[in-house]
């Protein structure tokens, strides 16, 4: 579940799932598409692909214990790394934490993620059931929320996000106009159909982000200053 649990996003990230659900009618959500579609040639058993389907904050709660613990621990890097990831870029600084944070998670990654696997553990070896101790899941809300508020949705966040779903949405309209383009069985698909879109949809949600704007830049004859910055 831990290994597999981001297979699905496509170039970009988040922005990925903007970008490719208006394509389906379940839409995008890389959970889902992680487990369902990336993942399916693997025959994973029931339970590790509902780990996997599951482990966002939007999705309903894993079924097994360990899922929660992916979920959990998701949770809890991610929101801790990116911070200290926006902190050494100059986005933010320890000192613009809210007080709440600060006084039950401290300032520092290691202060933070220790906090919350000590936590973790207490709640589950108490209880016997994975949680997290109220204190310590408000505070998780509360940093989560800040890195929201000042990471993620920044001005220069989502004009990068704008950039990405343009590179993404214009890569599917190419190919999927253009089905012979598409490796496999491209070919025999109708230009526009259904099953050329879907199709589409599944090769450039796997593409990396490099190879995403090379594909821009080769087939769409884009410039460098079309595409999303630092790639």
């Amino acid at each position: 579940i831990a290994l597999g649990h981001d297979c699905g996003h496509g170039p970009g990230g988040h922005a990925s799932e903007d970008a490719l659900s208006p394509y389906l009618v379940e839409g995008f959500d890389h959970a889902v598409w992680g487990a369902d579609v990336v993942l399916s040639p693997l025959n994973l058993c029931a339970e590790t692909l509902d780990g996997i389907r599951n482990h966002s904050w939007t999705r309903p709660v894993p079924a097994t214990p360990e899922g929660l613990v992916v979920s959990w621990a998701d949770r809890c890097a991610y929101t801790a790394h990116d911070f200290e990831d926006a902190c050494r870029i100059g986005v933010v600084s320890p000192s613009m934490l809210p007080d709440l944070v600060v006084r039950r998670l401290g300032r520092s990654r290691t202060q933070q993620l220790g906090r919350f696997i000590h936590g973790l553990i207490d709640v589950t070896t108490t209880t016997g059931t994975v949680g997290m101790p109220e204190d310590l899941a408000e505070a998780l809300a509360e940093f989560r929320a800040f890195n929201y508020d000042r990471v993620y949705m920044r001005t220069e966040s989502l004009a990068q996000a704008a950039k990405v779903i343009d590179l993404l949405r214009a890569l599917v309209d190419h190919f999927a106009s253009r089905p012979q383009r598409l490796p496999g069985d491209g070919a025999g698909l109708g230009p526009g159909s259904e099953p050329a879109v879907r199709a589409a949809v599944t090769y450039v949600a796997g593409m990396t982000d490099r190879f995403a704007c090379q594909s821009a830049v080769d087939e769409l004859g884009w410039t460098a200053e079309r595409l999303p910055a630092g790639v």
